[in-house]
């Protein structure tokens, strides 16, 4: 249970720095909003796990998804990282999330994660973390977002007025539209534009966020950042398959053993003041 807690937490904070799809709407449920509106600071290092977001039904799928991020050094040097997990869903808003443990173990040198599957059942209303070392099961439940069937979000623009600080130093426009991975995809591009001085910046500075979006889907299909305090980074659906996934994939297998995860109070401990 120790292992699992920590890959919960190496997962945790990787989906906190995710630039994932905008936040009006998310789209795959599997990611934080768009980070180019959460001010100076952010960057994405992988994609979320086993939270569940809004659920999307009648457009099953199973997909790589890659995300890729290259920072250069003052010095030169220049750091890169990829993390892959393999993610289905089905016709009813189940979603699978497989993380390569190569991806996760650079994240967390030395820690030794355990091998572990989250299933999101939305139609259930629970969640499990699969361990394949152990063979358990850590059954957590969670209130039931509610469901879209077919309906297409708009992508991309700042979030609502009055949200964000930042929102009169972006700027939106249209990439038309192109296939990506087999589906239509439309495209935005978003200019953040720091002004000097904001943040201690001797000069302006610009956040580029290239996104695409399938409404076949209702995922973001490829996401592009350019930040020159972090770097470059991108995010991408590889191996897309739209055909339904087998049903064994979201449930318990026989032989996995059962337990509830304990979650704490949000006002401490009993006895707590």
């Amino acid at each position: 249970m120790r292992l699992i807690g920590l890959f919960l937490m190496v997962m945790g904070c990787a989906a906190y720095a995710q630039d994932a799809p905008p936040s009006r709407g998310r789209g795959r449920g599997f990611g934080p909003p768009n980070s180019a509106f959460q001010g100076p600071g952010a960057r994405f290092l992988g994609a979320e796990a086993g939270m569940p977001g809004r659920v999307v039904k009648g457009a099953p799928y199973s997909a790589d998804l890659i995300t890729e991020t290259t920072q250069t050094l003052a010095d030169g040097n220049r750091i890169h990282q990829t993390i892959t997990e393999h993610v289905s869903r089905d016709s009813e808003g189940r979603t699978r999330r497989e993380p390569s443990l190569n991806s996760l173990n650079s994240l967390a040198p030395n820690s030794h994660l355990p091998s572990v599957i989250f299933v999101n059942d939305p139609v259930a209303g629970v969640n499990y973390a699969l361990s394949s070392r152990d063979h358990t099961a850590t059954r957590s439940t969670w209130p039931r977002p509610g469901a879209r069937s077919g309906q297409a979000r708009s992508n991309g623009g700042p979030p609502p007025g009055g949200r964000n600080r930042f929102n009169q130093n972006v700027k939106t426009e249209s990439l038309g539209r192109q296939v990506i991975e087999g589906v239509p995809a439309d495209g935005t591009r978003t200019t953040l534009t720091i002004p000097a001085g904001q943040i201690g910046n001797e000069q302006p500075i610009q956040i580029v966020t290239e996104s695409w979006y399938s409404s076949d889907l209702q995922e973001v299909v490829l996401r592009k950042r350019s930040d020159p305090r972090t770097g470059e980074s991108t995010f991408r659906m590889a191996n897309l398959n739209r055909s339904e996934p087998s049903p064994s994939l979201f449930q318990v297998p026989a032989d996995y053993k059962i337990m509830d995860s304990v979650r704490q109070p949000r006002n401490g401990p009993p006895g707590g003041r």
